[in-house]
């Protein structure tokens, strides 16, 4: 196994060695943004299929924007740099990619302008983050989403990523597996690192992004699989807290979570309390799909250790 690598103050170093300063002011104050990126192994293809890098790139980029950050790579050598560390790396199983654009200045004080800014990137092993199986187990958190006034919620701001860690630590202890936060009018937004999709009447149902979502990669993909294989409408709009309990189906969508079933909100049965026909389907395709599988979505995909690029989307 090659030794553990990380992209860091310009160049390929030791994982061991990617270290920063107790003053570095991202540390403190939480002034960085940052992408999940999946990286999804097939063993039969001997094969490791990066996801969507040029996207999640595209929304580093914007994320910076929004918090005054300044990326000296263009997006071309972004993607490459994520390609390549991933095959630096040399893993043989599902992995996560994490790039961030932080500021770097070891320098007390609030503030984002004057300081200068750096970015990193690193891999790690990344099994199962929900049950894809079973389905998960979700409550309302008590914790309201933040607001986009508050601290840009399209953005993914590391300092934010406390609003989630709080409500998914509240659910866990309080038995649950995952977290649905409300926004500050009371409306659904979406789970601790998830978007939140429900099926009713035969129409797939997400919040708007004025409800304070991230604009999720995962969400828009899920999504675009069910219109063109399954043939589902989709709806964006505003959902009452009360809509999720009498929702026929509901599914989350995330880097980390893939495609997962909701089968229980505040102890209430989602349908028949297990995960539904259509949630599974869209599973199945998009699981076939991020390994690989279907041809027809190839251009989502960036393969690692084959040098050849692979077809595109027809």
């Amino acid at each position: 196994m090659p030794t553990p690598t990380a992209f860091f103050q310009g160049k390929f170093v030791p994982l061991e060695q990617a270290k920063i300063g107790v003053m570095t002011h991202a540390f403190n104050y939480g002034t960085a943004v940052f992408e999940g990126i999946r990286g999804n192994w097939n063993g039969e293809q001997g094969e490791l299929y990066l996801f969507r890098v040029r996207e999640h790139i595209e929304r580093l980029r914007q994320s910076a924007k929004i918090m005054r950050l300044s990326l000296r790579f263009g997006d071309d050598e972004l993607v490459d740099l994520v390609r390549d560390l991933a095959e630096r790396n040399g893993h043989r199983e599902d992995i996560y990619i994490r790039p961030m654009v932080y500021k770097s200045s070891e320098v007390v004080g609030v503030r984002m302008h004057d300081l200068e800014d750096d970015f990193l990137l690193f891999a790690t092993p990344f099994g199962a983050y929900l049950d894809p199986e079973a389905g998960a187990r979700c409550m309302t958190s008590s914790w309201r989403r933040v607001d986009d006034n508050s601290i840009p919620a399209r953005a993914k701001v590391n300092g934010l990523y406390v609003n989630n860690a709080l409500a998914k630590t509240e659910a866990q202890l309080s038995g649950f597996d995952e977290a649905i936060l409300l926004n500050q009018d009371g409306h659904v937004s979406e789970g601790s690192g998830e978007n939140i999709v429900l099926l009713r009447h035969g129409r797939l149902i997400s919040p708007a992004p004025q409800d304070n979502i991230l604009e999720g990669i995962t969400l828009d993909t899920a999504l675009e699989i069910a219109q063109q294989e399954l043939g589902l409408e989709v709806e964006r709009r505003t959902i009452d807290r009360s809509e999720l309990y009498i929702a026929d189906e509901i599914f989350m969508t995330g880097t980390a979570a893939h495609v997962t079933p909701v089968v229980e909100v505040d102890r209430v049965p989602i349908g028949d309390g297990r995960p539904g026909p259509v949630s599974k389907r869209l599973q199945q395709t998009y699981f076939q799909m991020i390994t690989g599988g279907l041809p027809q979505y190839a251009e989502w995909l960036t393969p690692v250790y084959r040098k050849a690029p692979v077809a595109a989307k027809s």
